[in-house]
């Protein structure tokens, strides 16, 4: 990794608990979509966030779930708010996307980890694939599926994705599944062998991810998530 200068664009609310921010790069470089960055608050303290833009953005994206009970990532937030300029370290990630790989693919984002999947898809997009993906993105509520816009806007355009809403707490008008992530994916899946999985979201989350999928047969060598590097 290498530390870069940011300008601080934009910070804003997608709702009351997650936030969109913009981040010019003084220095152009590289990285792999899926992979994520460091926002350098101190000299030991460096707090990772997915990169929500593809690589061939202009601007570096990221969405930064920050309640006002929740400290970490709230500190970051108002770090953004109130600075003009923000250190990055990047890239970091071995859960990038495998374009070579001719496997479909299953995406599965819980909340904010939608910004990892964006990245990749936004990625596949400008590549022109159309390797065959389902995206499965899970939230509470609809009012935390903050991008689900965007996300139906694939769906739509492209033939090869096919987004799969799925909320805990739904009304009657919801357009998509109402269940645990977890839950509906065993529902819809026999079997996860032959599939490319990128999963991201709370540790927690992609831990149990992990031991529903082995009962499914997932072939681990081919289950990204940069996640199971600390929940061994």
């Amino acid at each position: 990794m290498k530390t870069i200068r940011c300008q601080i664009e934009k910070v804003t609310p997608f709702n009351d608990a997650v936030y969109q921010v913009l981040l010019k790069p003084e220095t152009a470089f590289d990285f792999k979509a899926g992979q994520y960055l460091c926002v350098v608050m101190g000299e030991k303290d460096k707090r990772p966030f997915s990169i929500a833009s593809a690589p061939n953005s202009a601007l570096i994206e990221l969405h930064i779930g920050a309640a006002v009970s929740e400290s970490y990532p709230m500190q970051v937030v108002e770090r953004l708010q109130s600075a003009s300029h923000i250190d990055i370290e990047a890239p970091a990630g071995d859960a990038y996307l495998r374009s070579y790989s001719r496997r479909p693919r299953i995406l599965i984002a819980g909340g904010t980890g939608f910004s990892y999947i964006k990245s990749i898809v936004e990625q596949q997009i400008a590549s022109g694939e159309t390797i065959n993906t389902k995206l499965y993105w899970g939230c509470r509520n609809e009012d935390a599926m903050y991008y689900q816009e965007i996300a139906r806007q694939w769906h739509d355009d492209y033939e090869w994705l096919e987004f799969i809403p799925t909320i805990e707490q739904a009304s009657a008008n919801w357009q998509g599944k109402q269940a645990n992530l977890l839950e509906q994916i065993k529902h819809d899946f026999i079997s996860l062998n032959g599939y490319d999985i990128y999963i991201a979201g709370r540790f927690d989350m992609v831990g149990a991810a992990r031991e529903v999928f082995r009962e499914l047969g997932v072939e681990e060598a081919h289950l990204y998530g940069d996640a199971f590097a600390f929940i061994k």
